[in-house]
């Protein structure tokens, strides 16, 4: 049975509306088997960025910490901003591993570049291994071992690094054996799937902080995902960036996010 790890940080989150990711996970946790889910404790203030460049970074690191310390290989972790991937990856050897980060943001800054200094939009430049050393992985993911699905909302500074990476565009992934030709050809031997639910289109998914046009579907991207675990096993992965508006609202979008859960589990 897969292990669900509640992680309800809101520190690494740049929107003004931040603690209704907090909200958001404990929507998702409602529907998720009591026996195999647990729910870290997250601090309640905002924290301190002691002169990294990445704001509440202090929060950050401990819910790193905890995260590390609650870690079982293959869990399914449930944020929270997505910038909780990369607490779980430094609990995880990824030398064989791939990392599928499905998004319609990069998050390929760093502290110099970034416009808001929240550390979601450094999150993949910190799997890489780069960015604020307190945060990022060491070693970090090799570039040619991720790809990026579904990224339509890039910043300018982040254009050069995305172009590093392989990409697929939400036009793609109607083949369901494009994410997984990608992932093989990687050469690596699991994955990590990185989910923001803001890579979903917003005409089928309301409950993110920024919404971008023209995303994926979610019935798309749970069956390439079911296509990549036919082959390639899982080391773990993230739903995060849940943010519905209202409890009647996270209703509406939980049919998607429990598609997604269900073809990772």
């Amino acid at each position: 049975m897969t292990d669900f790890l509640i992680v309800p940080q809101w520190q690494g989150s740049p929107s003004a509306r931040a603690m209704l990711l907090t909200d958001g996970a404990a929507a998702i946790a409602g529907d998720l088997p009591r026996s195999s889910t647990t729910t870290l404790d997250v601090p309640l203030e905002a924290g301190e960025s002691l002169g990294s460049g990445v704001h509440r970074l202090s929060s950050l690191l401990r819910v790193r910490a905890a995260l590390q310390d609650a870690w079982t290989d293959g869990a399914v972790v449930i944020g929270g901003d997505c910038s909780v991937t990369v607490a779980a990856l430094a609990a995880t050897d990824t030398s064989d591993v791939a990392v599928l980060w499905c998004d319609a943001h990069p998050d390929l800054h760093s502290p110099d570049s970034s416009p808001s200094g929240a550390f979601s939009g450094m999150a993949l430049r910190a799997v890489l291994g780069e960015g604020a050393p307190q945060l990022a992985l060491s070693p970090g993911v090799r570039r040619d071992r991720v790809v990026a699905v579904g990224v339509r909302a890039v910043d300018g500074e982040e254009e050069g690094e995305l172009a590093r990476l392989t990409t697929i565009g939400p036009q793609d992934l109607g083949r369901a054996d494009a994410v997984l030709e990608a992932v093989r050809s990687t050469g690596a031997s699991r994955v990590w799937v990185h989910i923001d639910v803001d890579v979903i289109d917003p005409a089928e998914f309301a409950g993110v902080s920024e919404a971008a046009p023209f995303g994926v579907s979610a019935t798309e991207l749970a069956a390439a995902i079911r296509r990549l675990r036919e082959e390639i096993p899982l080391a773990g992965a993230t739903i995060a960036g849940f943010a519905p508006r209202t409890p009647a609202a996270a209703v509406d979008d939980l049919g998607a996010v429990l598609r997604l859960i269900g073809a990772l589990a």
